[in-house]
């Protein structure tokens, strides 16, 4: 099965609709989503709604989980929480109770699914070759897919070796047959690898393999919109840097 996989959609309308289309184009029979639906974009309704239409799985994140008061916005630095506040006050019930049903681990066709890491689903960034092998200690699934980073990128354990790992460019393929494998596609609506591009991942299943994609979208239209609701600033500007 070719599976398309995105995460930290953050609330950016325009780049979730253009991986979705892309997605699509690219032949993907199912979309899943890593989770942060919400935070920091303005407009989570319709993101939340993309997902209910298009994701057969889908997580949940730290920031669905802020928004929902399951995590206190304690945990989040300044703008996080501003956002989050802000998207608390704003949503729909129905964005709400679908925000409400998520969980953020999961499982689908044999591959470990984490918002954040298979040791802390909600908050660890995987970031080091230490933290994956930790990770891959905790976990039995072979291959993981995780998100919360913004960053594209791989960690990989052949058997009786290291885990080992390196950030991930639009059109690198990765081999997913042998050893353990650490996978975050990178993020949608808010990348932070400089690559202001929405990032996804192809999944194929049946050949074992994942490819990373970058998809265009209306940067423009998503800084528009954050300005329009008085979030901060900062939070449209880093979308035309990718950081």
């Amino acid at each position: 099965m070719r599976v398309a996989i995105c995460t930290d959609i953050h609330g950016n309308r325009h780049a979730f609709e253009a991986v979705i289309a892309a997605a699509e184009a690219d032949g993907a029979e199912e979309l899943w989503c890593l989770g942060d639906l919400v935070g920091y974009g303005a407009e989570p309704d319709a993101c939340v709604a993309l997902a209910e239409r298009h994701c057969a799985i889908c997580l949940a994140g730290n920031h669905d989980l802020a928004v929902v008061e399951v995590l206190s916005l304690e945990e989040f630095s300044r703008g996080a929480a501003i956002a989050a506040q802000w998207t608390q006050d704003t949503i729909s019930q129905q964005t709400r109770e679908f925000l409400l049903s998520l969980q953020p681990k999961g499982e689908g066709l044999g591959i470990g699914l984490f918002h954040a890491s298979p040791r802390d689903p909600v908050w660890e960034y995987v970031l080091s070759g230490l933290t994956a092998e930790l990770c891959f200690d905790a976990t039995d699934f072979r291959v993981s897919l995780i998100g919360h980073s913004h960053v594209a990128l791989s960690f990989h354990r052949p058997e009786g070796q290291p885990a080992s790992g390196t950030t991930r460019r639009e059109g690198t393929e990765l081999n997913l047959s042998t050893g353990e494998w650490l996978v975050n596609p990178g993020s949608t609506g808010q990348p932070r690898d400089g690559d202001p591009r929405a990032a996804w991942l192809l999944l194929d299943t049946d050949a074992k393999t994942a490819v990373y994609r970058r998809s265009e979208y209306d940067i423009a239209g998503a800084q528009a919109a954050i300005r329009a609701a008085r979030l901060p600033d900062s939070l449209a500007e880093r979308l035309q840097y990718g950081q």
